[in-house]
């Protein structure tokens, strides 16, 4: 794990990244609705290759945060820059082809479908051929098809599902569901994923596999990872930096050793302790 260091923009960076512009900066972020509050004044930098964590209490607006960055809802007030780009007026769509892409607490497979198609529509989503080529069905169409099926298998494998790839998505263990949607969210080449709760339901032997896995899938692909995640144990082994999210707030930024001792978090968590 890469060593930390601080910024002059008061955020902290893998060492590893401090001469490259960070994949995400978000400033200032905020969301309102109706007179609610539900994110304020969120500010964090994401270095291009990091591991970062979002943990807070239930309710405290983590998910919400990765609606705003995927433009599932359009920030009241604050920016976002992705790669440097300002992502201000952006659909879901356009934010996934520019680089961001994110599973949800929700498994959202399409559970009819095969294995090896799911993946595919995650990588077709990213492929660009004239619409003539697909509806004639011409030379171009077929190569570029073979081609994301090979994509598909080798995304597989990451996860040794590749002799998976003809069963039907919804008959698989929820474990391989949970990695089947990171499989795929994968498949639209991202610079940064998401993942929201990726070890709900998984057991010890899951959970430690799916952290080679996160770490394999940074390494392999040399992209940013952002997890919320409630298993301590895989945030605290995992993640560089995280930040945590309490009533829509950043209370705590830190390494894992930081935010384990902040008395803020402490409290967040477990209450105030009452004196006498």
């Amino acid at each position: 794990m890469s060593k930390m260091v601080p910024m002059p923009s008061h955020s902290i960076l893998p060492q590893r990244d401090v001469d490259k512009t960070p994949i995400l900066e978000a400033r200032l972020l905020g969301i309102d609705f109706g007179g609610l509050t539900a994110v304020d004044n969120f500010t964090l930098t994401i270095g291009r290759t990091e591991i970062a964590g979002l943990i807070g209490p239930n309710g405290a607006g983590k998910t919400t945060v990765f609606n705003l960055l995927t433009k599932v809802y359009q920030p009241t007030r604050g920016t976002i820059l992705l790669d440097t780009k300002d992502t201000s007026g952006m659909n879901t769509i356009q934010v996934n082809r520019a680089g961001i892409a994110r599973t949800f607490q929700n498994i959202r497979l399409f559970k009819n479908l095969s294995v090896l198609d799911n993946v595919l529509i995650g990588i077709h989503n990213s492929m660009d051929y004239p619409l003539v080529t697909s509806v004639l069905r011409l030379p171009q169409y077929w190569k570029q098809e073979q081609e994301a099926k090979e994509k598909a298998l080798k995304l597989l494998s990451i996860f040794q599902m590749q002799d998976l790839a003809k069963y039907q998505a919804g008959a698989l263990p929820y474990g391989a569901q949970r990695r089947l949607e990171i499989v795929r969210a994968l498949a639209t080449n991202p610079k940064l994923l998401l993942l929201d709760e990726p070890a709900a339901g998984m057991n010890p032997s899951e959970t430690a596999e799916l952290m080679e896995n996160i770490r394999q899938i940074r390494d392999t692909f040399q992209i940013a990872i952002m997890l919320i995640e409630h298993d301590m144990n895989l945030v605290m082994g995992i993640c560089e930096g995280i930040a945590v999210l309490n009533y829509g707030r950043i209370i705590a930024k830190g390494t894992p050793e930081e935010i384990q001792e902040n008395p803020a978090v402490i409290e967040a968590y477990l209450g105030k302790r009452k004196e006498g």
